[in-house]
């Protein structure tokens, strides 16, 4: 039998909502917010807002797409946390209305769980299997850094996090930093590509163990600029490109050596990412290099499910709908990372 579930993600400044049938995706929608990019990043308050306008049309046209009705789901899963609160209880409100009025099964998902299961959708485009137990994954996020060693859809544990700013914070602040415009990580990039990686060096954290540390590099690229433009007041504007590439390739790099660690430590060659920087082409493409160089079975994810999307909201609630594992109409969203 098909189980069909409502997916539903508000945690930050997109309103998103997605359909399965099981493991397979049928709808995956999503609303973006633009009011943010003149204030250079998210504004809580207005996000949501924003999503008090988008959730409704957002959610009938997930339906429409999936070629369903309400009254054919078997449950309702919504992101209770972490993220921005305001956000998240748009969501959390709706959802918890949505399965009373319907008389359906609510369940509560994890942000960052989900994005790790979002390497079990099934879509027609992706032909690869997803990971075999137990797998590593790279959870990197603008609000998060992590590594966890997965041992099912139900157990993760996380091995290594971020004990500052996580590694999509270190790409935004540094392209304000540089004068680019919101959001600043997929600008980084995009300028990357043309850029020398090897132009300028900074510093790198030398925790041990498998946690990180972004603070320092923000620290260091600060400090960089602050002499060169007391020297050349149109340094950035000069070296733009090559400034966007040693920085990406020294986030990636500091990324890259904890994973690396993480998988001698453990054994595990079933290497995956997630989280809005799996969407970072310099990072795909250092862990395809690692696959060969290591022996990796790797696994990236498709560019709609690496940022924050509600099809990874799903499958997370199909997964938890199997278990039985249902939420209740107190449910109450949290800020920060519970696990």
């Amino acid at each position: 039998m098909q189980v069909y579930i409502l997916g539903i993600e508000s945690s930050c400044d997109d309103t998103a909502a997605a359909v399965i049938a099981s493991e397979r995706i049928l709808s995956n929608v999503t609303a973006n917010q633009e009011v943010h990019r003149s204030f250079g990043g998210v504004v809580p308050e207005l996000a949501s807002r924003a999503h008090q306008q988008h959730i409704i049309p957002v959610i009938h046209s997930a339906l429409q797409k999936a070629n369903i009705s309400k009254n054919q789901l078997h449950a309702v899963a919504f992101t209770k946390g972490p993220g921005l609160l305001g956000s998240l209880l748009v969501g959390t409100s709706f959802a918890k209305a949505f399965a009373f009025g319907r008389n359906i099964p609510l369940i509560e998902v994890d942000h960052l769980r989900a994005h790790i299961l979002a390497h079990f959708i099934r879509d027609e485009d992706i032909q690869k299997p997803p990971p075999a137990f137990p797998f590593l994954c790279l959870t990197v996020s603008g609000g998060h850094t992590q590594i966890v060693r997965v041992h099912d859809p139900y157990r993760m544990e996380i091995i290594g996090q971020t004990l500052d700013d996580a590694a999509g914070e270190a790409f935004d602040k540094s392209a304000k930093i540089l004068g680019l415009p919101y959001p600043g990580g997929p600008m980084v990039d995009r300028l990357a590509q043309e850029g020398n990686p090897q132009a300028f060096r900074f510093a790198k954290p030398s925790l041990p163990g498998l946690d990180f540390s972004f603070s320092g590099l923000k620290t260091s690229i600060l400090y960089f600029l602050r002499d060169r433009l007391q020297e050349d007041p149109a340094f950035i504007e000069k070296n733009r490109n090559d400034l966007c590439a040693s920085i990406q390739a020294t986030i990636v790099d500091i990324l890259m050596q904890k994973l690396k660690r993480a998988a001698g430590q453990t054994g595990i060659r079933e290497i995956a990412i997630a989280g809005g920087v799996s969407a970072n082409s310099e990072l795909r493409r250092e862990l395809q290099e690692a696959s060969l160089q290591h022996g990796w079975n790797v696994f990236i994810p498709k560019l709609e499910y690496a940022t924050d999307n509600a099809a990874m909201i799903a499958i997370a609630g199909y997964f938890k709908y199997l278990q039985k594992d249902f939420g209740k109409q107190s449910s109450a969203p949290y800020a920060r990372s519970q696990s």
